[in-house]
């Protein structure tokens, strides 16, 4: 595994913690990823 994948994963894990905090986790999941993807590309010029 990638150190830039276990971002993103570590990233909607994150976001799906929170969604269920708030009762709202599919939507949280998704901003995860998004956030997940940014950081990866922001972090890891591949």
């Amino acid at each position: 595994m990638k150190k830039g994948d276990m971002i993103i994963y570590g990233c909607v894990i994150i976001g799906g913690g929170i969604g269920l905090m708030v009762d709202k986790p599919l939507p949280a999941v998704c901003v995860g990823l998004g956030v997940g993807y940014l950081l990866k590309y922001a972090l890891y010029k591949e």
